[in-house]
């Protein structure tokens, strides 16, 4: 009996484990040499010649054309850590290949998957305790801790050479986007991205640069202690909500119908100018005779503001944003100690600047070249994230893979506890996240077994803090060097990779269906995958991640 069509290909039982593990397994090799602070970088070129040098994590697997439904499974990974904390994103990806690795040598061993995925689920949830009895506190108070996560996160990117100072402004922006009941919303800090200059001039701007210039030129380039008015509408004649039309049959009829118009446009210009407006922030158009009038009346006027720049806007400057001119008052107004239209980077922008508590705040990053200012941005995108989780958690782990050496060698001893061949799934969690100091060491061109040993001693003898110093190869105290980063990483990526990895290990048949298409995302109910697939298709271009985007 024909049950599937002659286009379809059909993959089952070890066949189907191994090319699934094979996929996951190649997506963590092609990130793993970036790992920690003397991490290489990756060039990623598109067939159109667009050029991303990067070593962060996810924008690598974002970049590169994956197929394999298995290896995407690994690629949500890195997202996931992306959208959750911000960063550890290659170390989320490493684990979980690692978990496959070890689960493949298991599985060789005829332990089956389901009881290796189990044993993973409990080894996961041990670690997790572990992480939380052993996490050090932070507070919003504690400004030099934040500026060593800020820092660390940093560390082996493209702004390192500057990271002191771009740990400074990162912590002050966050802290001044922080709202009073502790909530933090990082897109209130807008990032802009100027080449020219050195990392080390980038700043932090109190208030907001909105990517727009004054609609007139006779207005002022410049406000002093200025009201600004915010307004998500257009100062233009309002067109009537029904089709109409109007005749004409004499000249006068349509001077007055002229007129007419003019007077609106006069009112509306009239009630900004009456409540004391200095500056204007209008979301729509504004009409040309509108314009005269607000430049007669020394009015700094913008139009088109993007609705995400009215709302910075608002935070920034303490206004209101109307959806109505007539229902405009002075208490809708904000304040800016300056407003002015500045070149920077070639580009005239307006600059919202000295406001008095300002809830939205803008860096300026600067590079010599655009891949540069590209990367620092990256790597300032991290470092929000991981400050923005500390202040939310209050909690911190040292760096250096000092945690994963303290996980394998609790887990080897809770191993014991565990009854049946989850043991050995639990001894081989244990041993995957031994990967993350072994890679270190080895990306910084040591010895990793020795550097592994020297961990494992100082660990047993109690210091949990103890980690890799890639730079000399010594074991130090990571928490005392300044080495730290957010529980919530090392949680999250735990807990992706043991999802992932268990998700992988329980799929024993793999369907490429002929008539499928696209983008092997349909991998959840009936393991179903693109055309290609069944034969690690789409992987080909992982290895030597030339053209890979």
């Amino acid at each position: 009996m024909i049950v599937l069509s002659e286009d379809s290909q059909r993959t089952s039982g070890k066949d189907a484990q191994s090319m699934n593990i094979t996929a996951g397994k190649a997506v963590a090799e092609s990130v793993r040499t970036t790992l920690g602070p003397k991490g290489m970088d990756k060039m990623l070129v598109d067939s159109s010649g667009g050029v991303v040098v990067t070593n962060d994590g996810v924008t690598i697997l974002k970049e590169m054309d994956i197929d394999h439904p298995a290896a995407n499974m690994i690629v949500e990974v890195s997202e996931t850590q992306e959208d959750e904390v911000g960063d550890g994103t290659t170390t989320a990806v490493v684990i979980a290949g690692e978990l496959l690795d070890q689960a493949e040598e298991l599985i060789d061993s005829e332990v089956h998957p389901t009881t290796i995925a189990q044993g993973y689920r409990q080894a996961a949830e041990k670690a997790k305790e572990v992480l939380s009895e052993n996490a050090i506190e932070v507070t919003a108070d504690d400004r030099d801790t934040l500026e060593k996560i800020a820092a660390t996160a940093m560390t082996g990117k493209g702004a390192e050479s500057a990271r002191e100072t771009l740990a400074k402004l990162v912590v002050d922006a966050v802290l001044a986007v922080r709202d009073d009941d502790g909530a933090i919303d990082t897109d209130n800090v807008s990032v802009e991205t100027v080449v020219g200059g050195s990392i080390g001039n980038s700043e932090l701007i109190e208030g907001v640069i909105v990517d727009k210039e004054r609609v007139d030129e006779n207005m002022p380039y410049a406000v002093e202690d200025a009201n600004v008015a915010l307004f998500d509408g257009a100062i233009e004649v309002k067109e009537t909500e029904i089709d109409a039309e109007v005749n004409v049959t004499d000249p006068d009829q349509l001077q007055q119908f002229l007129d007419q118009e003019e007077k609106q446009l006069k009112e509306m210009v009239d009630k900004l100018t009456a409540v004391g407006t200095d500056v204007v922030f209008v979301g729509d158009g504004i009409d040309d005779m509108a314009q005269h009038y607000l430049a007669q009346e020394g009015i700094l006027a913008v139009r088109r503001a993007k609705d995400s720049d009215l709302k910075r806007l608002a935070r920034s400057t303490g206004g209101r944003v109307v959806a109505n001119l007539d229902d405009i008052t002075e208490e809708d107004l904000g304040f800016a100690g300056s407003v002015a239209q500045k070149d920077i980077g070639g580009d005239e922008r307006i600059f919202v600047e000295d406001v008095e508590d300002a809830r939205s705040v803008t860096l300026v990053l600067r590079g010599g070249t655009e891949h540069v200012v590209d990367e620092v941005e990256r790597a300032i995108d991290d470092s929000l994230g991981v400050v923005r989780t500390t202040l939310q958690d209050g909690e911190v782990l040292p760096g250096g893979g000092a945690p994963e050496t303290e996980l394998a060698l609790q887990l080897r001893d809770f191993a014991d506890s565990v009854g049946g061949r989850e043991q050995l799934a639990v001894e081989a969690f244990a041993d995957a996240l031994e990967v993350i100091p072994r890679t270190l060491a080895e990306n910084a061109g040591l010895d990793p077994i020795d550097s592994l040993v020297d961990l494992r001693a100082r660990h047993d003898g109690g210091e949990f803090g103890a980690g890799l110093d890639a730079y000399t190869g010594d074991v130090i105290d990571m928490e005392a060097e300044g080495v730290v980063e957010p529980r919530r990483v090392k949680t999250q990526a735990i807990e992706s990779a043991t999802e992932a990895a268990t998700m992988i290990l329980r799929i024993d048949d793999v369907i490429a269906a002929g008539d499928l298409k696209g983008g092997g995302s349909d991998s959840g109910g009936d393991d179903e995958m693109p055309p290609g697939g069944g034969g690690m298709g789409g992987m080909g271009g992982m290895g030597g991640m030339g053209g890979a985007m």
